[in-house]
């Protein structure tokens, strides 16, 4: 390993106590989303930290945005510290929002425990760590190398749990992800430590409804029962499409194995009037209305036009063939999926980080479910973006999360081994 690298190395480990208790403290705010809660709070710790170090924050709230309300305002903050010269603009992007805790944890989900080598809460794994490691290897970053050319930019940005429309949607409409202010981008998220992520998969999610007319319970023969439409619906997915899904493949290095087919998933289903009920009864009507939301995930290899003609052709063929069948069809998000070429600078400075710190070539995947990448690159136009950080996948979203320590300190040494690269270039010195 170079000199400049053990410099920049050591000042990583020097901080590892600062980079757990930092983890710590961002588990404590309790940024659950939906609805939105501790957003701001979070934002402005990130802030106080990082203009402490000599960033230039910014506050941006993401007025309009799906959420956004005086009560759970969407509040996304943005350091930026500008080098000694002109040179790129390193990027790392964070998102602040958790998942609820849910039942089954043996510990607070919001107290940041620190227990045998890991920290512990929602959102350890994903990804406060991470967070926590891009604003750690950013100021060994700058210790070491004062006078370094470019910018360095961190965002703590909200509801990326939720599709992201009111942090990084919002901040590429207005400029904060495309060039010449930002030329690579590194996203935390947690892929492991010694993986880079090149993108995901695509999605379509929509809302299926199938019509009916109401009539009194006892006499349903005098109605057209909603729910029994969509049986027909579910049971010719079951039959036609599912089969069929199974069956593509993608040259995608999509993880885990199985997300390497298509997939779609039956995401909610709501028919007739009971839910409306309280204490739960059941409604005396035949439902005239039956409400189906589907998450289709869909490789490289296929088009999204397609992707919904699947769909589509099943619907109008029940339509032509099964008695008073209707339906309506409403789009609800679409993703083309994205995969970053292993060329792409911020791919090979990543790569050469953890060559350095692991002694071997990196594992190249693809996520099976998007991201904030998928704003920088169809809104912002930033392709040289990748996902790297701490943090085992398989661990997010459920209880007793955690985040190992030495984990996070080596994915902070790949960082900043990474940003020196990107912005003094390889044989700096």
């Amino acid at each position: 390993m170079n000199v400049k690298n053990e410099r920049l190395l050591k000042a990583v480990d020097d901080r590892v106590d600062d980079l757990v208790a930092l983890t710590a403290d961002l588990i404590r705010f309790p940024t659950i989303n939906p609805p939105g809660e501790a957003y701001r709070p979070c934002a402005e710790y990130v802030g106080a930290r990082l203009k402490q170090r000599g960033f230039e924050i910014e506050f941006i709230r993401a007025e309009g945005t799906p959420g956004d309300t005086d009560r759970y305002p969407r509040v996304n903050v943005v350091a930026r510290f500008d080098g000694r010269s002109p040179g790129a603009c390193v990027h790392f992007n964070s998102h602040i929002d958790v998942v609820e805790a849910g039942d089954g944890w043996s510990l607070d989900p919001f107290a940041g425990i620190i227990r045998d080598g890991k920290v512990y809460g929602r959102g350890a794994c994903d990804m406060k760590g991470g967070l926590a490691c891009s604003i750690v290897a950013a100021e060994a970053f700058m210790e070491v190398f004062p006078d370094f050319p470019g910018a360095i930019e961190i965002s703590g940005t909200v509801d990326e749990e939720s599709g992201g429309f009111g942090g990084v949607a919002h901040l590429a409409r207005l400029g904060y992800f495309s060039k010449p202010k930002v030329d690579h981008v590194i996203i935390p998220e947690p892929l492991n430590k010694d993986r880079i992520c090149l993108g995901h998969r695509g999605v379509w999610w929509a809302e299926i409804e199938t019509k009916g007319e109401i009539a009194h319970g006892s006499m349903p023969f005098l109605g057209d029962n909603a729910v029994r439409h969509m049986g027909a619906v579910l049971q010719a997915f079951e039959d036609e499409l599912f089969p069929a899904l199974d069956r593509k493949m993608t040259r995608m290095p999509v993880v885990p194995e199985g997300a390497k087919r298509s997939t779609m998933n039956i995401n909610s289903i709501h028919g007739g009037q009971t839910e409306d009920f309280r204490p739960g009864l059941p409604s005396p009507n035949v439902p005239d209305s039956c409400r189906l939301t589907i998450d289709r995930r869909f490789l490289l290899e296929e088009d999204l036009g397609t992707v919904k003609s699947e769909v589509t052709d099943i619907l109008d063929r029940l339509k032509r063939e099964r008695k008073k069948f209707d339906y309506e069809i409403r789009d609800l998000m679409e993703v083309q999926p994205l995969m970053t070429e292993r060329d792409a600078p911020v791919v090979k400075a990543v790569a050469q980080g953890i060559m350095e710190i692991f002694d071997r070539e990196p594992d190249y995947v693809i996520s099976p479910g998007t991201y904030d990448q998928k704003h920088i690159a169809r809104i912002g136009h930033i392709y040289d973006c990748i996902a790297y950080g701490p943090g085992i996948l398989d661990l997010a979203h459920r209880p007793d999360e955690w985040v190992g320590i030495s984990d996070m300190a080596d994915a902070a040494k790949v960082m900043a081994v990474g940003l020196n690269i990107l912005l003094r270039g390889a044989g700096a010195r």
